[in-house]
């Protein structure tokens, strides 16, 4: 039985970042830890899979962290969960009290991954 079966979870659905390469040589045991924890209240079905991606969305795209791969992953897991446009952008709104960057960020982001569904923009000229 593996040590670490969030870690290979996360990998095997694509939810590894690659940044934590280092980290699992190092420490897979620490780094299991680490996961394991953040993705409790989604492994337990505490909260919705689509309300958890906003949560990772406000925490990569906050002035704090701003962490673009991050922020560009969780916006698209959470339209494939269903989340319209509109909500994504106010989970970026919501973290902008804590730095206008936090739209600056993902506001392009959700744009293009609106476009890559075919989704039209608000206030886009119409044909």
């Amino acid at each position: 039985m593996s040590t670490t079966p969030v870690s290979d979870a996360m990998r095997a659905g694509g939810q590894w970042n690659a940044a934590w390469d280092e980290m699992a040589a190092l420490d897979p045991i620490w780094l299991e830890t680490f996961l394991a924890a953040g993705t409790l209240p989604l492994r337990r079905g505490v909260l919705d899979p689509k309300i958890y991606e906003f949560l990772a969305i406000a925490v990569d795209a906050s002035c704090t962290h701003m962490y673009a791969p991050g922020t560009r992953r969780h916006i698209a897991a959470a339209l494939d969960k269903g989340a319209t446009p509109e909500e994504v952008m106010a989970v970026l709104e919501a973290v902008a009290v804590l730095g206008l960057h936090s739209v600056a960020l993902g506001a392009p982001m959700l744009a293009e991954e609106m476009q890559a569904r075919g989704l039209t923009m608000p206030g886009a000229a119409r044909d």
